[in-house]
């Protein structure tokens, strides 16, 4: 019996793929390996000395370290949290709402709401910071045109709304992104579907909420997931809004702003590039845990609806 023929080997997908396998392993895994080796050393007499895991033992029990750092922690879920519960959701609407066929004006809206997203962050950092100032900012007079400037705060200066108003400043900035995505899964769902769905009487609302939202739930994940690695990685609009401190006294502080300032060193703090190393390798490892997770557990399940 005769051998099957050898399949010759494809050399040209090994030339298409190997410019962005070297630029991303000279952008990405090289500054990575990098940054989880100097987390392992410390700068001792003027000298880098292996001490395993123990820059780790600080962040996590030293109070110099310790209480920052969990502090930080407990702000990055917080900021993470209001983008899933708000952000997400008004974007998941806002799609429906755009989809309608019946929607004038529709290409416009679109543009509207995704416009910021194209914004620097300084720029959207320091506008809202005027626009809120209790001095000089338009917030006070466009709520007492209203009549509600009774309830006018300064918000980026009060410990217990600073980090929610940043968080609701970059869902404004950045809830355009998850409309369009969805926008574009809603637009995927075959005639077919719809046609049937509305033989069977369903229309309207209840179409969208029994046919149209468990098609798109796997696009809901991937902008779930994006979301997590997105605020996991914040620091611009703190840093802008708020400076490298995140005040008002830290409450505004996330891994970002913390990494910076361990790393670079800010004022009177001197700069610790092997535990500045040992945050992002910490960050890493949390966004690569929460990506796991929804690849392992979550996708998994979602697969059933797609087509």
């Amino acid at each position: 019996m005769a051998a099957a023929p050898k399949r010759p080997f494809r050399w040209h997908i090994v030339a298409f793929l190997a410019p962005a396998v070297l630029v991303y392993t000279a952008i990405m895994i090289l500054p990575l390996a990098g940054t989880l080796q100097l987390s392992l050393f410390r700068n001792i007499d003027q000298a880098q000395v292996f001490v395993g895991f123990e820059n780790f033992r600080r962040l996590f029990g030293d109070p110099n370290w310790s209480v920052n750092f969990w502090n930080a922690l407990r702000n990055n879920v917080w900021f993470f949290i209001i983008h899933m519960v708000v952000q997400n959701p008004i974007g998941v609407l806002l799609a429906a709402l755009l989809s309608s066929p019946r929607l004038r004006f529709s290409a416009f809206y679109r543009t509207a709401i995704f416009v910021p997203t194209i914004l620097s962050f300084v720029i959207v950092g320091f506008a809202w910071k005027l626009i809120l100032s209790p001095l000089w900012g338009v917030a006070p007079n466009l709520m007492d045109l209203v009549g509600l400037k009774s309830l006018f705060t300064p918000w980026l200066g009060k410990e217990q709304y600073a980090l929610t108003t940043l968080s609701l400043i970059s869902v404004w900035q950045f809830v355009g992104i998850p409309m369009m995505l969805i926008y574009a899964a809603l637009l995927s769902i075959p005639d077919e579907v719809i046609e049937a769905a509305e033989c069977d009487g369903i229309t309207g609302m209840s179409q969208f909420w029994k046919i149209k939202l468990p098609l798109i739930l796997p696009s809901i994940g991937i902008i779930s997931i994006l979301t997590f690695v997105g605020n996991f990685n914040a620091f611009d609009l703190i840093y802008t809004a708020q400076g490298a401190l995140a005040g008002p006294n830290y409450s505004t502080d996330i891994l970002g702003t913390f990494l910076y300032r361990a790393f670079f060193g800010f004022q009177l703090q001197i700069g610790d590039p092997n535990m500045g190393s040992a945050i992002a390798t910490m960050m890493f490892l949390i966004i690569l845990g929460g990506v796991c997770v929804y690849l392992f557990l979550i996708q998994t399940r979602l697969r059933r609806y797609q087509f």
